[in-house]
């Protein structure tokens, strides 16, 4: 199991068995020490069970986005009731670390197998991460980043941006 994931892996389980975020450690791995956003996905038997992160690096390193966005995910997304202690030994752990985002120009750019989205409108931002399962155009990629920002599926009137990521598993 990578570092990245052995940590997410570790700080829920922690957390759900024990209620408290796991204390940082003074000496981080070098790896671990510079700044990114962080997206922790988990899956039970296959299926999403949480998925929280950011997509500009919030804290001062890796290690502690990784902690918050696990803690998050497996208790904080809103499409999921929090995680349980009864769960744990079925769920899977993902973390992808975001490349910067770049303005996209032209759709031509674009690549869901490649890319990560980010629509944004006024106070309205989604995200979707790269290689979804079930996503397979550029087209379907910028509707679903829509819709989970609240921005009407079929308005072109979006700011894009796209990242890469470095996923873990």
């Amino acid at each position: 199991m990578h570092p990245y994931v052995e940590l997410a892996k570790k700080t829920v389980e922690e957390y759900v068995r024990k209620g408290k975020m796991p204390a940082i450690p003074e000496n981080i791995p070098p790896e671990m020490k510079r700044k990114a956003g962080v997206f922790v996905s988990i899956k039970k038997k296959g299926q999403l069970r949480g998925c929280i992160g950011t997509f500009l690096p919030a804290t001062e390193n890796i290690y502690t986005e990784i902690v918050r966005n696990a803690i998050a995910a497996a208790t904080e997304d809103p499409r999921f009731p929090p995680v349980q202690p009864q769960e744990l030994e079925d769920l899977e752990y993902s973390v992808d670390i975001l490349s910067p985002p770049e303005p996209v120009n032209s759709l031509d750019e674009l690549d869901p197998k490649k890319y990560g989205v980010i629509v944004v409108k006024g106070w309205q931002k989604g995200l979707l991460l790269p290689d979804i399962d079930g996503v397979n155009t550029v087209d379907e990629q910028l509707r679903i980043a829509k819709l989970k920002a609240g921005i009407d599926p079929y308005d072109s009137d979006v700011e894009i941006y796209k990242f890469k990521v470095e996923r873990y598993r």
